[in-house]
């Protein structure tokens, strides 16, 4: 998921969620070199957490979703003076760039070596000793904290332990595999496709694993970015909030140029944009790139289209953003929003937003649109109603 230091890596598009019925795996558009990385990779489990945790701690719970490189002379997605090659995990996602520390690559190990190891019995509420909770755990410093979107930080290893117990034995068969994946120093941007079968549906999405590393490669800070909406599909269309971006498509015409790579220096403008709720500005500087994001079967191309998605998002709500992290890579850049929005009560919600800028002007907004559409307690409602049989 994206900025242009010599080859670009090849990319494939995906929808942003797939869903299908109990017999048929989720289906992922076939991209170049994915068949030879599945070959290569055990997609890795994760966890439910009064909701879901995936990975280094997704949790999709009421407390709180995109490529092969086309491998250059030298290891692919990485320019001299990029690092260290992390060469096994480099075999283990779609895309690798940015500058690689060794602390950044000791993390992505143990991301792979949490989803490589069998959850076997699930955990009892609780249990953080139980060895695939023990796996996980050891990606957090013991001071750790963990956002996700609608709720405060989980802080420590206690808290965040539990959460993944409880996601274990609801989602046992939650795995994923990573995407585009941008390292830069200690921040790291972890693009992944998350699969999990809920009341006999399987659901595919995507999502971004923010983090900021300490010294040994372990996680001080970390925040999730993925659509929670999309759980709740197998749940009657009657027993669910309409879709916030119901009925946006692509009408008029395709224009502007194909954009430069992102800037640190457009940081401060692009910030005041997305606080002020101006979609000419935010549309502008992308020109003619698709738009791909929550509650889209397909990227969105025409002025048109893109206008309608962001006026849908702004309308009634007003965002109050910092600038987050921002990670650079070859072909791709990431840029994290990070605050609060007006929820539907009225009431300040913790929200954010990640972009992806690249490759060849690709534009991707990842966020959730659940606490946008429904109050704290509809949203334990819904998770209450998924649990069951």
């Amino acid at each position: 998921m994206n900025a242009d230091r010599g080859t670009e890596p090849t990319v494939r598009t995906r929808p942003s969620t797939t869903v299908t019925g109990t017999a048929t795996a989720a289906a992922r558009p076939a991209g170049t070199g994915r068949a030879a990385l599945s070959a290569r990779r055990t997609l890795l489990a994760a966890a439910l957490a009064t909701g879901l945790s995936v990975g280094v701690g997704t949790a999709f719970g009421p407390a709180a979703p995109q490529a092969a490189a086309a491998a250059p002379a030298a290891a692919p997605g990485r320019a001299a003076g990029q690092g260290v090659d992390c060469a096994e995990v480099r075999a283990e996602v779609e895309r690798l760039e940015g500058r690689i520390t060794p602390n950044a690559c000791a993390f992505m190990k143990r991301q792979l070596t949490f989803g490589s190891t069998a959850t076997g019995t699930p955990p009892a509420p609780g249990d953080l000793a139980h060895p695939r909770v023990k796996a996980y755990l050891d990606i957090f410093d013991p001071d750790a904290t963990l956002w996700e979107a609608g709720g405060p930080p989980q802080h420590g290893r206690e808290a965040i332990g539990t959460s993944i117990t409880h996601s274990l034995r609801l989602a046992p068969d939650l795995r994923y595999g990573g995407t585009t994946v941008v390292a830069d120093g200690a921040v790291m941007m972890f693009g992944q496709w998350n699969e999990v079968t809920l009341r006999g549906r399987k659901i595919a999405y995507p999502q971004i694993a923010r983090n900021l590393l300490g010294d040994d490669g372990r996680t001080v800070q970390a925040r999730r970015y993925y659509d929670r909406y999309v759980l709740f599909t197998p749940l009657a269309p009657e027993l669910r909030p309409r879709p916030l971006f119901d009925g946006i498509a692509d009408s008029g015409r395709v224009t502007g140029a194909t954009p430069q790579r992102f800037r640190a220096d457009e940081i401060e403008a692009r910030l005041a944009a997305w606080n002020h709720g101006d979609v000419a500005a935010l549309t502008g500087r992308t020109g003619r790139a698709p738009l791909s994001g929550p509650g889209l079967t397909a990227p969105l191309a025409t002025d048109a289209g893109k206008t309608a998605y962001l006026e849908r998002l702004f309308a009634e709500r007003r965002f109050d953003f910092t600038a987050g992290q921002v990670a650079f890579g070859e072909s791709v850049t990431y840029v994290e929003w990070h605050g609060t929005v007006t929820g539907p009560t009225g009431k300040d919600v913790p929200f954010g937003i990640v972009e992806r800028f690249g490759p060849g002007g690709a534009w991707e907004l990842t966020f959730d649109t659940l606490p946008l559409v429904a109050d704290r307690a509809t949203i334990g409602t819904l998770f209450q109603r998924l649990s069951q049989p």
